[in-house]
């Protein structure tokens, strides 16, 4: 190869990595909560959408929007396929680490029960289906 290749190489090698980590951090993933369908609602979703704003919305959104203060939950990389039940499960109990935003790190939702956190699931992942993330 010659020179020139190499250096064409690498410079869509870096044009490549910036355009994936902006696709992804930045923070614009936020909609508007009133262009977001919402599941037919059961009495189970009905409570899961309660905890959801009383523990959720402040910083996620109403509906998952996503705020300044963190992302929809209708983006891709909340697909079940990427992050799992078990992540939306840890993630209000133990904290998490900033690694897909620049929101910085999510710490532990006080109070939040396990129970509580099985029906904020149940109504994220019938919102994210109702929107047609999976």
């Amino acid at each position: 190869m010659a020179m020139t290749d190499h250096r064409l190489i690498a410079a869509l090698t870096v044009f490549l990595a910036i355009a994936a980590a902006t696709s992804v951090s930045g923070a614009a993933e936020r909609l508007d909560p009133q262009s977001i369908k919402l599941p037919q609602m059961t009495p189970e979703l009905n409570v899961g959408k309660l905890n959801y704003d009383a523990k959720c919305a402040a910083c996620h959104g109403l509906n998952t929007a996503g705020t300044d203060q963190g992302p929809t939950f209708l983006h891709r990389v909340y697909h079940p396929g990427h992050h799992g039940d078990r992540a939306f499960y840890l993630a209000p109990k133990n904290g998490a680490r900033a690694h897909h935003w620049r929101f910085g790190d999510m710490p532990p939702v006080a109070g939040i029960t396990d129970s509580q956190i099985e029906k904020i699931i149940g109504y994220v992942r019938a919102v994210q289906a109702a929107n047609g993330l999976f």
